[in-house]
């Protein structure tokens, strides 16, 4: 049984840390890999990207493979966050092996941030080592396969989607290989993800599902939107991050193809998208439990097994954004005021934050 999510490549782990209140509006998220690691790359496509470790992740350089992955509020103090994770990971042994004994290990954590500053009201409130370890302790709880809340949680909590709450969302889709490729995104964007005539998510125009809200319901949500946008400051810096994993057996170079073609998911998702203000940002992960094939094992070896995979982690980065906008619940408070888009204009997939 799949649960529409990034816990269902086998072995993923998915763990939140979440602050809000008191001036707080921030947190963290953490993708645990299984242990012993898995093929990790990056693409980045934004002009203000926050991030730490990416460039371990090219493919002409050592590490091959990753124990986790750290998405973070906070903007550049944020990354701190990574620390907390990598001093959980070396108390377990998991990491670089640079010495004789199994101790000796440097954990390879890459990083990105997403920009919430002050949006709990307290510019101060950002996330921390505990926070990190805090995630990564919530993700190595779960069980396998089990769900991953969404919304407004984890690094997801104090997100904003230009005038709308943003969060974390996500998705999964098993391929007739049988090899399963999902998506998980922090929906933090400068751009809009909803035509505002219309009221439609961008996204959902290439799901093949688009239903009009009422000429009533949209004149409406035009109003509070304006309404928010003369109250809350521009956003200076927001962020999409995503990470995309698969249980296929990838090389580090085709992990990073599949990293770059993801961003199209963003871009028909959100509009505009990787302006300068914007720090996107996708990490992929292959666990390597399935070769890459198209059409069966006669298939192993062709090269072009692998665009399968790279229209399906697309598609599950529009899905996961979708998902995250819907599942947001608004916000208001000493940081500015954001309503969410099933406040304004409706509909049942936000399923307080485990829909799926």
């Amino acid at each position: 049984m799949t649960v529409d999510a990034l816990t269902d490549v086998a072995g993923v782990r998915v763990g939140h840390a979440t602050r809000a209140g008191e001036g707080w509006l921030t947190g963290v998220t953490v993708v645990l890999a299984p242990e012993g690691g898995a093929v990790a790359a990056v693409d980045v496509r934004g002009g203000g990207p926050g991030t730490k470790e990416t460039d371990a992740l090219d493919p002409r350089n050592l590490v091959q493979r990753v124990e986790a992955v750290v998405l973070t509020g906070g903007s550049a103090y944020g990354l701190d966050a990574a620390s907390g994770v990598m001093a959980w990971l070396e108390e377990r042994g998991r990491g670089v092996s640079v010495g004789p004994e199994p101790t000796h290990v440097v954990p390879v954590v890459p990083a990105a941030c997403v920009f919430d500053l002050g949006r709990g009201g307290d510019f101060r409130a950002r996330p921390d080592a505990a926070a990190g370890r805090a995630a990564v302790e919530a993700a190595a709880a779960t069980g396998p396969g089990e769900p991953v809340p969404q919304g407004c949680v984890g690094a997801g909590t104090g997100a904003v989607v230009g005038p709308l709450k943003g969060g974390v969302g996500s998705a999964s889709v098993v391929l007739g290989s049988g090899i399963t490729v999902a998506a998980l995104v922090v929906a933090n964007a400068v751009g809009s993800v909803l035509d505002p005539e219309t009221g439609v998510l961008y996204g959902e125009l290439f799901q093949g599902r688009v239903e009009y809200p009422r000429d009533g319901v949209r004149d409406a949500a035009r109003r509070r939107l304006a309404e928010s946008a003369a109250r809350n400051a521009p956003p200076p810096l927001n962020t999409t991050l995503a990470v995309v994993a698969t249980d296929a057996d990838l090389t580090k170079a085709q992990a990073q193809k599949l990293a770059g073609t993801a961003h199209d998911g963003i871009a028909r998702a959100v509009r505009p998208v990787h302006l300068l203000n914007d720090g996107d940002t996708v990490f992929t992960l292959a666990t390597g439990a399935r070769p890459l094939t198209a059409g069966g094992p006669s298939a192993a070896g062709d090269p072009l097994a692998l665009n399968e995979l790279l229209a399906a982690g697309a598609d599950m980065v529009t899905r996961a954004i979708v998902r995250a906008v819907r599942a947001a619940e608004p916000v208001e408070g000493a940081g500015g005021a954001w309503p969410s888009y099933t406040e304004l204009y409706g509909g049942d997939e936000g399923n307080n934050g485990h829909d799926g």
